[in-house]
C-alpha cells in the first residue's frame, strides 16, 4: 500500500513535471513570435521613417534643382539685360562722338582755316572757297560773263586770301574770252606786279603774250617772251617761251 502510494506520487510528479516541460516551450515560442512582429513592424516604422525623410530629401533637392533653374533664368536675364545695356551705350557714345564731330565741323564753317592754294598756304574765311569755286564752275561751264563779274566780287570781297593770284589770273581768261584784250591784260600784269614769286605769275606773263601776238604785236610780245625765260628761267613756261621766240620772225 505504501508502495504504491509511493508509485502514484511518482507518477503525478512525473505528470506535473512533464506537464510543465511540456508547456514551458509553448511559451516561449509564443514570445519569439511576438518579438519577431515587433522587429518587423519597427523595421516598417523605420523604413517608412526612412522613406519619409527620402521623400522629404527629394522634395528638398527638387526645391533647390528648381531655384537653381530660377537662378539661371534670372543670370541668363542680367546678362541679357547687360549686354542690352551695353549695346545701349556703344550707340549712345557713337552718337555723342558723331555729335560732336558734327558740330566740331559746323563750327569749322564760321573760322578761318589754314589752306594751300596752288601751293601757297594762307589763312581761308569761311564761305571763301564756295564762292570761288562757283566762279570757277561758271567759267568751266562757258559764262564767261557771270564768270568775269563772280571773280571780280570775289576779289573785292577777299583781298586778302590765299586765292587772290589765281582769282586774277582766271579774271583776265574771262575778259579775254570776252575778247576784252585791254581788261585782260591790265589784270595778267596786275598779277605779275602783285604777287611775281606766285605760279601764277609767269602764266600771266605767257597769257599776255599770246594777247599781244593775236594784236599783231610782236615786239611787246618778243619783249614780253624774253621776260618770261630771264625771270623764270628753267620752268615749263620759260621753255614754252624759249620756243615762241625761235618762232617770231
Amino acid at each position: 500500500m505504501t508502495h504504491r502510494f509511493s508509485w502514484l506520487r511518482f507518477a503525478a510528479a512525473a505528470c506535473v513535471a512533464v506537464t510543465a516541460f511540456a508547456t514551458v516551450p509553448a511559451h516561449a515560442g509564443i514570445f519569439d513570435d511576438d518579438q519577431a512582429r515587433q522587429a518587423i513592424l519597427d523595421l516598417r516604422s523605420k523604413t517608412d521613417s526612412l522613406s519619409s525623410q527620402l521623400s522629404a530629401a527629394q522634395r528638398t533637392i527638387l526645391d533647390q534643382s528648381n531655384r537653381l533653374d530660377q537662378l539661371n533664368q534670372q543670370v541668363a536675364t542680367l546678362r541679357g539685360q547687360n549686354e542690352d545695356m551695353g549695346n545701349q551705350l556703344t550707340t549712345l557714345q557713337k552718337q555723342q562722338k558723331d555729335y560732336y564731330t558734327d558740330l566740331d565741323t559746323r563750327l569749322k564753317k564760321f573760322e578761318p582755316q589754314q589752306q594751300t592754294v596752288d601751293g601757297v598756304q594762307g589763312e581761308v574765311q569761311p564761305g571763301e572757297t564756295d564762292s570761288f569755286n562757283a566762279a570757277s564752275q561758271q567759267f568751266r561751264s562757258g559764262d564767261f560773263k557771270n564768270a568775269a563779274a563772280s571773280f571780280r566780287s570775289f576779289i573785292s570781297k577777299y583781298p586778302n586770301s590765299p586765292y587772290q593770284p589765281t582769282a586774277q589770273y582766271w579774271l583776265g581768261n574771262a575778259l579775254y574770252a570776252l575778247r576784252d584784250y585791254k581788261g585782260s591784260t591790265a589784270t595778267w600784269q596786275g598779277v605779275v606786279k602783285n604777287y611775281p614769286q606766285h605760279p601764277r605769275a609767269p602764266d600771266s606773263l605767257m597769257a599776255i603774250a599770246n594777247n599781244q601776238l593775236e594784236q599783231g604785236q610782236k615786239a611787246a610780245a618778243k619783249k614780253t617772251l624774253e621776260q618770261i625765260v630771264a625771270q623764270y628761267s628753267g620752268s615749263d613756261v620759260a621753255q614754252s617761251a624759249q620756243s615762241k621766240l625761235s618762232q617770231i620772225k
